[in-house]
């Protein structure tokens, strides 16, 4: 494996990679709306001297940074996400959100900052054959901007032989890296339930309305069941049904026409995947059927599992060997049920996604919380691995 041509390089540049965290966390944008983001990397890209491309999956951006030795043909992506969330921030220190009612809850603020490191680095050191991509992707939370990218000839632009990313885990001790081969994030489905009926007064005449209220509470007792008995105990799976709207409280005595349920299942295989939303429409029919109403389901498949190939984790778990010790690694980490459409790259391009430790204190805020942070002290080694993993990956036969 090659070694950095200047170990110290990231700690002479963290206090001016940190600032650039915090001027990204002070103006999050949502999911296709990175526009400012786009422009601020956009900058530093130029200020750098490095070749790059936007626009692609709308916002998204990819730089190009190819070595000064001969070409060996290699091509790897190191892909950072760029977008917040719709949350009020509820932190108190001096870069807090300047968007009312956003937040980079998620850290990919500071996903971006060490994407925007290693650029930093390659920079000014080319000292390498091959070529790597630094792919800066919108709309990671919920709207797949990872697909669009793809949809819009990521791979084909810019082909790779592999790609890799990762995500800051508060759950982990700073400086911990944790991977493992196969599935490591769940396959993400919305189930979006309309339960109707016929509506009428509580008091008077309930028997003759069709209750959907009734429907939907046994429709949710039904559902939560379904893991525990239609799927293999041996899968991991979750189904959670986390909105119920339906009637008017004031209306105390008013028998509504319509509830409306939503929720989320996960899973990390596709066999159980396809037994899950079988398992749920023929619980919807059933219901509906015995209460004598109509159920009406849109399921939809949003992100699938997330799937890393065994040579490209071997290969990171190298990488965190050689760059930050043995003691770093955590290997066969247990897989998330949390969603990541960096999936949809990984379908098209072998890879590996894996956690970066950043927990500070005894009770680090879990990620998409109001008071969540990046931690600014894990920049360095971030920057350290990513870039580890990219040379290493371009010296790969």
């Amino acid at each position: 494996m090659t070694e950095l041509i200047d170990p110290n390089f990231f700690e002479r540049h963290h206090a001016e990679l940190t600032q650039i965290r915090h001027e990204l966390h002070r103006h999050p944008e949502l999911g296709f709306q990175e526009h400012e983001t786009a422009k601020r990397i956009a900058a530093e890209l130029e200020r750098l001297g490095l070749p790059f491309e936007t626009g692609i999956g709308k916002t998204g951006i990819v730089a190009t940074v190819t070595g000064e030795r001969p070409d060996n043909g290699r091509h790897i992506g190191l892909r950072a996400d760029m977008d917040a969330l719709p949350i009020q921030e509820l932190s108190e220190h001096s870069y807090t959100s300047a968007v009312p009612g956003r937040m980079h809850a998620c850290g990919h603020d500071g996903h971006t900052t060490l994407l925007l490191g290693v650029a930093r680095y390659l920079a000014e050191h080319r000292d390498f054959a091959g070529t790597l991509h630094l792919v800066f992707q919108p709309a990671e939370e919920g709207l797949g901007g990872g697909r669009a990218m793809v949809e819009e000839g990521l791979f084909e632009r810019f082909p790779m032989q592999a790609i890799y990313a990762l995500h800051n885990w508060p759950s982990l001790p700073a400086g911990q890296v944790a991977i493992r081969p196969g599935a490591i994030m769940a396959a993400t489905d919305r189930l979006d339930i309309r339960v109707r009926g016929k509506g009428g007064h509580g008091g008077v005449n309930p028997h003759l309305s069709t209750d959907p209220v009734r429907m939907a509470g046994a429709l949710i007792q039904s559902l939560h069941s379904v893991v525990a008995r239609d799927i293999n105990p041996l899968s991991p799976a979750a189904l959670s049904l986390c909105g119920l709207q339906g009637g008017d409280l004031d209306g105390f005595a008013i028998i509504p026409d319509e509830v409306r349920i939503s929720g989320t299942a996960r899973s990390l295989d596709a066999d159980t995947q396809d037994r899950m939303e079988h398992a749920v429409r023929r619980v919807c029919e059933g219901v509906a059927i015995a209460h004598g109403g109509d159920i009406e389901i849109d399921y939809q498949r949003i992100f699938p599992a997330t799937i890393n190939t065994e040579a490209e984790t071997r290969h990171v778990e190298a990488c965190i060997v050689q760059t930050l010790g043995e003691s770093a690694l955590i290997r066969d980490v247990d897989p998330s049920l949390g969603g990541e459409d960096f999936s949809f790259m990984l379908q098209r391009c072998p890879g590996a996604y894996f956690f970066l430790g950043t927990a500070k204190g005894d009770t680090p805020s879990p990620l998409h919380n109001a008071r969540y942070d990046f931690n600014d002290d894990v920049i360095p080694t971030g920057c350290r691995l990513l870039l580890a993993i990219g040379l290493n990956a371009l010296a790969t036969k």
